[in-house]
C-alpha cells in the first residue's frame, strides 16, 4: 500500500519575536505525529511567515498558493495537513475555506480531529468554528495586553517605544532591558538626546512661527540659507525622500510634534482595520494608520528627555495653527474625486519627482510643481510648474505596449520581464538569509559565554546555550543542502561556539 501525500500548511507571525524556524519545527512535528502512524508522508510545505492569523488565505502567499494548486490536477499531494489551526485559521476563515477542499476532494487533516475533517460530523464543524473563534479572541487580548503596557509604560516609565527619533534628537544608550531574558538577549533601552545642530533649527522654526511667519516662508528661508532638511541631515530617516529642500509638510510636522516639549507622547496613531470591499466581506481587512485627536493622546507623568521648547509654546502654536481656520493639512486624508490612469506613475523629467495628478479644463493632467528656492537647493532649472495632459501620454503609451506584446515579441518581452527582477536565484537567497542566522546565533552565543563570565546561574546559561546550539545545528545542516553548500569538516562533531564545559556549574563536564 503506497503511503498518503500530505502538504504541510503553516503560519508565524514575527510580531511578537517570534522564531519562524522554530514555529515551523513545531508545527511540522505535530502535523508528522499525526500522519505517519497511518502511512502518511509530507511531500510539499506552504508556511507564512510575517503575516498575520486576520489576513484571509486568498491573501497570504503561500496560502494562496496552496490554493491554487488545489486546481492543479497534477499536484504532488493527495491530502493537506495542518498542525496547529489557531495560526491557520481566524473568525469565520474555516467556513470560507474548507468548501475549497471539499469542492477538489482533497480531505484536511488537524490534530484537534484525530485526522481528516468531516463535513458531515457537526462536532467537526463545531470544534473547527470554536478554534476560529478563540484565535480571534487571543489576537484581540493581545492587543489589549500590548497596547495597555505601552500606555503605562510611556506614562508612567516615559519610556521610549521604538521607532525613529524626531528631528532635533538622536538615540543613546540607556543601559541593559528591564526584561531579563531581552537583556540576556543583548537587547538595550534607548532614550533620547539633543541633536546640538538640529535642536537649535527646531528652536528656531517655533520661535520664527510665533514671530509671524507661516510655513512656506519657514521653509524658503530655511533652504535659502543652505540648512539642510530633516532626511538630508539623516538621510537614513526617510530613504525614498529627495531631501533637496525644506517642504512645508516637514515644518508642520515639527510644530505639531509634542514630544519637543521634553515629555514623553504616545498614542498620536492608531492602526484601524478597514474592509477592502464593503461588498465582499471575504478579502478581509486592511488596516490603516489614522491620526488620533489630542485628548487620546498619552503624555509621561515626567519630563522623559529634555525639552526643545517650552509647552506653553507648543500650544501658543497649536492655537495659532488652529486660528487658521479649517483646511487640508498634512494629517488629513484627501481623497480624489477624479479617475487618473497614470496615478502615482508619472515622474518630472526635470527633478525626478513623482508628479501630482490635477484636474483643469475638464480633463486630467499630471503637474510637478517646484519652488525656486527648491530648485536652487538642487542647482536645477526648474519652471516653476512643469504640466502634462494626460491625452498626450496614454495613446502613445498603448502602441507601446501594443508593440511589446505582439505574438513575434512576446516572448523576448517576458524575457525581459523576468531579467528586470535581477535578484539573486531562490537558493542564493535563502543561503544569504542562513549565513545571517548564523552570525546572529554566533552572536548570542557570544553574549551567553559572556553572561556566564560575569557571574550568571550557570545552570540557566547552560540551558539558554543548548538551545541554541541546537538551532545552529539545525541552520548549519539546511545550508549544506542547499545546491553549493559548504561541506561539513572531517572531525567536527559540534558547532563551534558552545564550550564544553558549559554544561554544569564549576566547568566541568559530567
Amino acid at each position: 500500500m503506497s503511503a498518503t501525500r500530505f502538504a504541510f500548511y503553516g503560519r508565524v507571525s514575527t510580531e511578537d519575536n517570534q522564531d519562524p524556524e522554530s514555529s515551523r519545527a513545531w508545527q511540522l512535528t505535530r502535523s508528522r505525529a499525526l500522519i505517519e502512524p497511518r502511512g502518511g508522508v509530507i511531500v510539499a510545505e506552504f508556511f507564512d511567515v510575517d503575516k498575520s492569523r486576520s489576513i484571509p488565505w486568498q491573501r497570504r502567499p503561500q496560502a494562496s498558493a496552496l490554493l491554487t494548486e488545489l486546481r492543479n490536477p497534477d499536484r504532488d499531494f493527495q491530502a493537506v495537513v495542518i498542525g496547529e489551526p489557531h495560526r491557520a485559521f481566524y473568525g469565520n476563515q474555516y467556513g470560507l475555506t474548507f468548501p475549497l477542499f471539499e469542492h477538489f476532494g482533497v480531505p484536511l487533516w488537524v490534530p484537534e480531529v484525530g485526522g481528516p475533517i468531516d463535513s458531515s460530523n457537526e462536532a467537526h464543524d463545531l470544534v473547527m468554528s470554536v478554534f476560529g473563534g478563540m484565535s480571534k479572541g487571543e489576537r484581540s487580548r493581545i492587543k489589549i495586553r500590548v497596547r495597555t503596557a505601552m500606555s503605562a509604560q510611556a506614562q508612567v516609565e516615559g519610556r521610549f517605544l521604538g521607532g525613529r527619533p524626531p528631528y532635533g534628537y538622536r538615540l543613546v544608550d540607556a543601559g541593559p532591558h528591564p526584561n531579563p531574558a531581552k537583556a540576556a538577549d543583548g537587547r538595550r533601552m534607548h532614550r533620547l538626546e539633543l541633536d546640538p545642530f538640529a535642536s537649535a533649527v527646531v528652536a528656531r522654526i517655533f520661535a520664527d512661527f510665533l514671530a509671524g511667519y507661516g510655513l512656506f516662508a519657514i521653509a524658503e528661508r530655511l533652504t535659502r540659507e543652505g540648512i539642510l532638511c530633516p532626511s538630508a541631515h539623516d538621510p537614513a530617516r526617510n530613504r525614498h525622500r529627495s531631501g533637496v529642500a525644506w517642504s512645508k509638510g516637514a515644518v508642520r510636522a515639527i510644530l505639531t510634534n509634542p514630544r519637543y516639549t521634553g515629555y514623553q507622547v504616545w498614542n498620536r496613531q492608531r492602526k484601524d482595520e478597514v474592509l477592502i470591499d464593503i461588498d465582499d466581506v471575504g478579502l478581509g481587512h486592511t488596516t490603516k494608520l489614522r491620526w488620533n485627536p489630542q485628548d487620546k493622546w498619552i503624555w509621561s507623568d515626567a519630563p522623559a528627555h529634555p525639552p526643545i521648547v517650552s509647552r506653553e509654546d507648543f500650544e501658543a502654536v497649536q492655537e495659532a495653527l488652529a486660528s487658521r481656520g479649517h483646511r487640508y493639512t498634512d494629517k488629513t486624508v484627501r481623497r480624489s474625486r477624479h479617475y487618473y490612469q497614470l496615478r502615482s506613475l508619472l515622474r518630472c523629467g526635470i527633478c525626478g519627482r513623482r508628479m501630482q495628478g490635477e484636474w483643469n479644463n475638464e480633463m486630467p493632467y499630471y503637474r510637478c510643481r517646484f519652488p525656486q528656492e527648491y530648485a536652487l537647493a538642487n542647482h536645477v532649472t526648474h519652471p516653476r510648474n512643469v504640466y502634462v495632459r494626460e491625452r498626450d501620454i496614454t495613446p502613445k503609451l498603448e502602441q507601446w505596449l501594443a508593440r511589446l506584446f505582439t505574438p513575434w515579441n512576446i516572448e523576448r518581452t517576458l524575457d525581459q520581464m523576468v531579467g528586470a527582477h535581477g535578484g539573486p536565484a531562490p537558493a542564493a537567497q535563502e543561503s544569504e538569509l542562513l549565513k545571517r542566522q548564523l552570525a546572529e546565533s554566533d552572536r548570542k552565543l557570544g553574549q551567553h559565554r559572556a553572561a556566564l563570565e560575569a557571574g550568571a546561574d550557570p545552570v540557566i546559561v547552560a540551558g539558554w546555550m543548548r538551545e541554541e546550539q541546537s538551532h545552529r545545528s539545525e541552520l548549519e545542516r539546511r545550508l549544506r543542502r542547499l545546491p553549493g553548500g559548504p561541506e561539513r569538516p572531517h572531525g567536527s562533531g559540534r558547532s563551534r561556539g558552545v564550550p564544553a564545559q558549559a554544561g554544569r556549574p564549576g566547568g566541568r563536564s559530567p
